[in-house]
C-alpha cells in the first residue's frame, strides 16, 4: 500500500527555524506553519487521501481574504465602491441616489427660471407630471456624495460653498454663490455696494429689495439632471432663513 501519509517523525512543535535560531536536524526545512494539523489526524486515517487532502485545504477553505478585499473595495472604501455600496454611502451622509428631474420646461415669468419660458417660446402647463425619477450613475452620484459629506460639515461660508460647487462641477465653467441677489445697480455713493455714480445707472425706484437671500449663479448651460443635483438634492448649503436662487447666466 503507497504511503501517503505525512513525513515521519514530525518535527517538535515550537521548534524556530529562523537565521540564529536553525537547529541542525531538528529545525524544519522551509516556511514554519503556525499550526501542523497532522497533530489532529490520528494514525489510522493519515493514508486516507481524501480526508487527508480535506485537512491540508482547510485553511484556504476558510481563508475570507477575498471577502474582505472586496468588502473593502466595493463598500468601505467610498473612493472605489460600487453600486449598494454607494448607496449605503448615501444613506450616512444622507443623500439618495434617484432624483426628480424635470421633464421639460413651460410658459412662466421670469421668477420661475429655470424650468419656464417666455411668451413665444414655452407652451402652457398641461398638467403631466413635473419631474421623473433618475438614478444617478456610480461616478455621478459618487460626487454628489462627496459635495454632501462636505455640506454636512462646512461652516456655510462663500469660500466653503464655492469650494462645493468646484467638486460638484469640475472643468464646466465658473459656477460660485454671492451673497443677496441680483437685483441691479441704483444711483449712489460710494459707500453703497451696490450703486454708481452720474449718469451710469437710474434713481432707485421704490421697489422693496429683499434681504436674507443668495444665489447660486452658473455661467454655463445645466443640464435636467444636474439642476436637479442644484435644486433637488439638498446638497448645496442653505443657511436657516435665508432665500437662495438659482442664475444661469
Amino acid at each position: 500500500m503507497e504511503d501517503t501519509g505525512p513525513p515521519y517523525p514530525r518535527p517538535p512543535a515550537g521548534i524556530p527555524n529562523g537565521f540564529g535560531q536553525f537547529a541542525i536536524g531538528i529545525s524544519p526545512i522551509g516556511d514554519f506553519p503556525p499550526f501542523d494539523v497532522w497533530r489532529t489526524v490520528i494514525s489510522q486515517y493519515a493514508n486516507a487521501p481524501t480526508l487527508t487532502q480535506l485537512i491540508e485545504n482547510i485553511f484556504s477553505y476558510l481563508d475570507q481574504t477575498a471577502n474582505f478585499d472586496a468588502f473593502f473595495d466595493y463598500i468601505w472604501n467610498v473612493d472605489t465602491a460600487q453600486g449598494y455600496g454607494l448607496d449605503v454611502w448615501g444613506r450616512i451622509v444622507g443623500v439618495s441616489r434617484v432624483l426628480q428631474v424635470t421633464t421639460g420646461d413651460w410658459f412662466g415669468f421670469d421668477e420661475a427660471k429655470p424650468g419656464a419660458d417666455p411668451f413665444g417660446q414655452g407652451a402652457f402647463y398641461s398638467g403631466a407630471p413635473l419631474t421623473s425619477n433618475f438614478a444617478l450613475s456610480d461616478e455621478a452620484y459618487r460626487r454628489l456624495i462627496f459635495a454632501k459629506a462636505a455640506a454636512n460639515i462646512t461652516n456655510g461660508s462663500i469660500p466653503a460653498i464655492n469650494q462645493i460647487l468646484l467638486s460638484l462641477f469640475p472643468n464646466r465653467g465658473n459656477a460660485y454663490v454671492t451673497e443677496g441677489g441680483n437685483y441691479g445697480t441704483w444711483f449712489g455713493f460710494e459707500e453703497s455696494l451696490n450703486s454708481v455714480g452720474f449718469n451710469q445707472a437710474s434713481f432707485y425706484a421704490g421697489s422693496s429689495i429683499e434681504t436674507m437671500t443668495m444665489t447660486y449663479t452658473f455661467a454655463f448651460q445645466l443640464t435636467p439632471v444636474e439642476l436637479a443635483i442644484v435644486q433637488n438634492s439638498g446638497v448645496l448649503p442653505k443657511p436657516t432663513g435665508v432665500k437662495a436662487s438659482v442664475v444661469i447666466i
